[in-house]
């Protein structure tokens, strides 16, 4: 399953396949440097490895026929997210959908979603994560802090519905809010649908959508990834 899953993070590429060997399940940064029509470019992604996982590891170039865009995530949003004014899709400098189907109960995948101190176990792009006041899970108004895409964020929940509906106001520390995200979870068969979309404002999201556009996209279809790992796991 991780090679499956790893294999699909990036898009047809040209620049680099790395294989890996792991004796438990751990957490890379792997960096490509290239020219491109004689402009420097550098990519990193982050993969987890599962024991004994043969990986390949593909870096899109600017050039890449698949490579998603911001425009297409917007053409797939899903029409069950409720925004907040200020932080719908129009709003958004940076913005991406991603979705999934898992084989395991709604119950299930929502528990590993609240229970936030423990998602740098599973979802090697982040870390640090600590709920206020000391908590393991997130409840209704909990307000956590955490490291993903190497930057620091102070989130607050703004929607919880057990089971089905969790979102956050998402800011760097002493900032007003730049982020929303939302996750929503359909039953779909004997398995969940899993939804989630983000709008970024301001600054740190327009330079990530200038230098590499799709690494929102990629790094939710990670998170998207190892949960469903994590969730159909015994």
């Amino acid at each position: 399953m991780f090679r499956q899953m790893l294999t699909r993070l990036g898009v047809p590429a040209v620049v680099a396949a790395v294989f890996l060997m792991a004796v438990l399940l751990m957490a890379y940064e792997i960096r490509a440097r290239w020219t491109e029509n004689g402009r420097d470019i550098t990519q990193a992604q982050k993969v987890a490895v599962a024991p004994g996982a043969h990986m390949t590891v593909e870096f899109s170039t600017r050039e890449g026929k698949s490579v998603m865009t911001m425009k297409d995530d917007l053409a797939h949003r899903s029409p069950e997210i409720k925004w907040p004014a200020g932080f719908t899709p129009d709003d958004a400098d940076l913005f991406s959908h991603n979705e999934i189907h898992i084989n395991a109960p709604c119950e299930k995948v929502w528990k590993h979603l609240v229970e936030a101190p423990k998602w740098p176990t599973w979802y090697p792009n982040s870390k640090d994560v600590r709920i206020a006041g000391g908590g393991s899970v997130l409840t209704e108004n909990s307000e956590f802090s955490w490291t993903t895409f190497d930057l620091p964020f102070e989130c607050k929940i703004t929607e919880f519905v057990p089971f089905t509906r969790i979102a956050w106001y998402g800011h760097s520390p002493g900032k007003p809010p730049s982020n929303y995200h939302p996750w929503y979870l359909i039953p779909e068969g004997d398995g969940c649908r899993v939804v989630t979309d983000e709008v970024g404002k301001g600054a740190n999201m327009l330079h990530l959508r200038k230098t590499d556009e799709s690494r929102m996209h990629r790094g939710h279809d990670l998170w998207l990834a190892t949960l469903k790992w994590v969730a159909e796991s015994p």
